[in-house]
């Protein structure tokens, strides 16, 4: 991977990388950066460990991660019950 990301960018790829309805596409399109490239990253930042944990739950059917294989239901990238989040702290309010 060629772009450098600032740590606060690579907390927030892995985040969204974590989160079951964000989709790659929504990472491509705020970071300009493709699935093979959030996957290299996620297994460079992660312990081998958690990287095979979060990459048997992205093939698993559990996670909504590709939008073309999302259920039409879904129309958030986030759970409605998850926090806002801003610059990966809890805002508040």
């Amino acid at each position: 991977m060629d772009k450098p990301f600032t740590l606060e960018q690579i907390d927030r790829i892995i985040e969204m990388a974590w989160e079951d309805r964000t989709p790659f596409e929504a990472i491509a399109f705020q970071f300009g950066i493709s699935e093979a490239e959030v996957i290299q990253l996620m297994r460079a930042e992660l312990k081998p460990s958690s990287f095979r944990l979060w990459r048997k739950r992205v093939n698993s059917g559990v996670s909504q991660k590709h939008l073309m294989k999302r259920k039409e239901e879904i129309t958030r990238f986030r759970c409605s019950r998850q926090r806002v989040i801003s610059n990966n702290k809890i805002s508040k309010r």
